[in-house]
């Protein structure tokens, strides 16, 4: 209740007056005066939901436990079964782990004596017992992954180039590995020091490898005391052969080094594929080979490129070697195995390879041409 006060005057006095009003006419005034506004629930049917809102609000707590609802549950669906986890691969490990280091021969520690490059050429003699080479167990031994990326390469290679295209290109991919090699090896059996001239003015150095050759002209700065250049090695007890690029020291420590093109960059080992288990192969069959009397426990890839960029080159230390060696020991295990054959006598890759790795002219006979750019050794 609200009380107003005003003063009436007679004459010269004055009469205070009260009077007083409810709430209500205010509210009625207010009512009157101002807008009405529309509720967002006066749409909504009450009735219809009315015994809804009854029975929640009129429902009891359960009485239930959680010990309760289980056993219910069990009751009804049976006990639960805890899935176990899901265990680790053990990493598989040859059947016969092959020393990679011959204990019977020394590390080298000192530079060598001063000489030419040993190169020992294969022996293609017919009556020479069948071989394999590190290359040949490498592409026979592909996981199905690299088959499937093998495969999507050779079909895009194709829809660019046509068929006659890509059997050019891959002839063009060959020949510039050859020359690159060969002019390398220019290099490096030269009695002249390559490290103060220009080496893509080399004399005979082909204008199609220049751009290699100036790519790795770092490196070269780096290898210094020569012993092999494209000299084969063989693995009596294993019994496989392949022909090593290079051995020599880089940086001061001994290398079975691999020189490789790419046209495209190859910043990580990782990029290099199968390239540290072929040069892990080469290394042990160098140890184990009596034409040499020296071993070595570490290895080098070099990826040259055709525009002259500085190539990438990859050490790889003797604790890494010892790890791609135990990888190569399961390649090799793989190729021999009587699962991997057909009654054709040909291993699953090489038919699947027959299909996909192009043909090229080689030492006048047919070869395949590999992803590593170079031709399937003799064998």
């Amino acid at each position: 209740m609200f009380v107003l006060n005003r003063v009436l005057f007679a004459g010269r006095i004055m009469l205070p007056e009260s009077t007083s009003l409810t709430v209500s006419h205010f509210s009625a005034v207010h009512r009157l005066t101002s807008p009405r506004r529309n509720s967002p629930y006066s749409s909504v049917d009450s009735e219809r939901y009315s015994s809804l809102v009854k029975s929640v609000m009129s429902s009891r707590v359960s009485t239930q436990t959680p010990e309760s609802l289980q056993a219910e549950d069990d009751n009804i669906y049976g006990p639960v079964v805890k899935a176990q986890m899901p265990s680790r691969t053990e990493p598989r490990v040859p059947k016969t782990l092959h020393p990679f280091l011959n204990s019977e021969r020394a590390l080298e520690t000192d530079e060598p004596e001063a000489g030419p490059p040993a190169r020992i050429l294969i022996n293609r003699g017919q009556s020479r017992a069948f071989i394999p080479s590190v290359t040949r167990v490498l592409q026979q031994t592909l996981s199905p992954e690299q088959i499937f990326y093998l495969e999507r390469w050779k079909r895009r290679m194709i829809a660019e180039l046509g068929e006659e295209g890509f059997k050019e290109y891959s002839q063009n991919v060959f020949r510039q590995g050859k020359l690159f090699h060969s002019a390398l090896e220019g290099i490096l059996t030269s009695a002249e020091t390559w490290k103060n001239r220009h080496l893509s003015e080399t004399p005979g150095c082909p204008p199609d490898v220049q751009g290699y050759i100036q790519s790795i002209s770092h490196v070269l700065e780096d290898v210094s005391a020569v012993r092999a250049i494209e000299s084969t090695v063989q693995h009596g007890a294993l019994n496989y052969l392949g022909i090593v690029d290079c051995v020599a020291r880089y940086r001061g420590v001994l290398c079975v080094i691999d020189w490789k093109t790419s046209e495209k960059p190859k910043p990580f080992l990782s990029n290099t594929y199968d390239n540290p288990v072929q040069v892990a192969a080469y290394a042990g069959a160098l140890n184990s080979d009596a034409n040499y009397k020296y071993q070595v426990e570490n290895g080098l890839i070099v990826v040259a490129y055709k525009d002259g960029s500085p190539a990438h080159a990859h050490q790889v230390n003797s604790e890494l070697m010892s790890e791609y060696w135990k990888t190569w020991l399961l390649r090799l295990e793989e190729f021999r195995e009587p699962s991997n054959k057909l009654e054709c006598g040909k291993t699953k890759n090489q038919c699947v390879q027959n299909h996909l790795l192009p043909t090229v002219k080689h030492a006048g006979r047919s070869v395949k041409l590999l992803l590593f750019g170079r031709p399937w050794e003799p064998c």
